[in-house]
């Protein structure tokens, strides 16, 4: 159980509370209902005009509404938002944007009702997840598309997945709620849908981070490469902190290898094996100020009007823009995708036929193919990822008749980057394939403690190639192994 609180969510605690259940503690209760009580009191005085509370919404501001008419406004506009299209959002995403959106709330500056966030809650505790669609956003005024498909459910409208079974909300058993003022754009107003993607891919890049380097390492093996630069002098007059902490960890990696300590014939190795500690740690410098960045946002407030009982203000502002997350999002990306660039570099160098490598790393060249067309496979999503990381933040478009005249895309650029950490797993399993392979063509000299017990592990779920067979199966069981087996060190 995980009482929610204004504490500060680090990436890793979110980790852990998604397998936890959720529950607000008392000042999340005192807060948000002294912010509900707050509001109530304002609605009193129909002289007054506040926006989404009592107008129309976007260009629509200027348009009163009625008291008697300010429960169906919140409704309307959960209705007539849920305009998302395309791919579904992944569960495990959904169940991200659910935490986020009552983490939002429990800061006691939205105006929303305990009911409504304990219905929320009841979603997340028994994985009843709502249907949402991957198009819709642009990233400003809120996730608003997605977050009007998570928010259906609770008028007992779209569908929800159960053990992953779609089924109509309203077979959930829950009595639909009547949305009060506020209420409906402070559930549609958010980054969550920007946030879930950022915190998903971060916590998956974090691990593809681990791999990168040991993957690189197992081909640094055979290659039959030079470890002079790793050498610390070298990493240390530079003073990028990743690009020591990858130096480090490659030498930690080999430590006690036959093969990196054995003399070598030439005196320098290309730059996908000499400049591992160059690129992986600047995609892990960039990791860092990203997971900042989303830490931030995951811990903010970002809907609109914000509510600020203790200062009897109710302000309209702009926290929902995406900005802060689109233009990392696509950094991000950019990042993510150079850990598989120079994966698909190591791996032609391990089946070009060098340094005493049999052509496609198959005893048997040209009767067999070996592992000819997996490079061809890792190139084609290398140049996809290529594609992927045209940044999306450089983009806007006019929305809601002018009043929405500037947008951050950073919902297309979330849904990129997924796309982009996706295919980077891909193409590291494919290398973790051609380099295991290659190393056999070192024996008898071992490798490195830590290898050897992977080469073990590894070896258990996917054969040496003697002979072609159906490399697609065997690319499949790598990507398995990246996602079951526990790295040491």
């Amino acid at each position: 159980m995980h009482f929610l609180n204004t504490n500060v969510l680090s990436l890793d605690q979110l980790s852990e509370i998604l397998s936890q259940h959720i529950v607000l503690d008392e000042s999340s209760i005192h807060n948000i209902s002294k912010c509900r009580a707050y509001l109530d009191t304002k609605m009193q005085d129909k002289d007054k005009t506040y926006y989404g509370i009592n107008t129309g919404f976007g260009s629509l501001c200027n348009v009163k509404i009625s008291n008697e008419d300010i429960e169906q406004l919140q409704e309307n506009l959960v209705l007539s938002h849920a305009c998302g299209l395309g791919a579904e959002v992944p569960q495990e995403i959904v169940k991200i944007m659910l935490l986020l959106k009552i983490q939002n709330f429990v800061y006691g500056n939205s105006g929303i009702s305990l009911e409504v966030v304990n219905r929320l809650i009841a979603y997340y505790n028994n994985d009843m997840l709502p249907v949402v669609y991957q198009l819709g956003s642009l990233g400003a005024s809120g996730d608003l598309a997605p977050l009007a498909h998570l928010s259906l459910p609770l008028l007992n409208k779209g569908e929800v997945s159960v053990n992953g079974t779609k089924i109509k909300s309203e077979e959930l058993g829950y009595t639909a709620l009547t949305l009060q003022s506020k209420e409906g754009l402070a559930l549609l107003n958010g980054t969550q849908f920007m946030s879930s993607y950022a915190v998903w891919c971060l916590l998956k890049i974090k691990k593809l981070l681990q791999w990168a380097d040991f993957i690189a390492a197992i081909s640094f093996e055979g290659y039959d490469a030079t470890l002079e630069p790793y050498t610390s002098q070298i990493h240390t007059i530079r003073n990028h902190q990743g690009q020591i902490d990858v130096a480090n960890n490659m030498l930690h990696i080999l430590n006690g290898s036959e093969i990196s300590t054995s003399p070598k014939t030439q005196v320098q190795d290309p730059y996908s094996f000499r400049c591992i500690p160059q690129v992986h740690g600047a995609t892990r410098d960039a990791v860092t100020h990203v997971e900042k960045i989303v830490t931030q946002e995951i811990n903010a407030v970002t809907d609109n009007p914000l509510i600020f009982p203790d200062d009897d203000l109710i302000l309209s502002g702009g926290n929902f823009h995406g900005q802060p997350l689109a233009i990392n999002l696509d950094y991000l990306a950019i990042a993510v995708a150079e850990l598989a660039n120079i994966s698909e570099r190591r791996t032609y160098l391990l089946i070009s036929g060098q340094r005493g490598l049999p052509p496609f790393l198959i005893q048997s060249a040209g009767l067999d193919s070996g592992l000819m067309i997996a490079q061809y496979t890792a190139a084609s999503i290398v140049s996809k990822n290529k594609q992927l990381c045209t940044p999306a933040s450089v983009d806007s478009i006019v929305s809601s008749n002018g009043q929405e005249d500037h947008v951050s895309m950073g919902a297309n650029a979330a849904t990129k980057l997924f796309e982009v950490v996706q295919n980077t797993e891909m193409v590291l399993a494919i290398e973790l394939l051609n380099a295991t392979q290659a190393i056999e063509f070192r024996r008898p000299k071992k490798s490195s403690p830590l290898i050897e017990k992977l080469l073990s592990a590894y070896r258990a779920e996917v054969p040496f190639m003697e002979k072609d067979r159906i490399v697609h199966n065997d690319i499949l069981s790598s990507i398995a192994f990246l996602n079951t087996y526990k790295l040491e060190g």
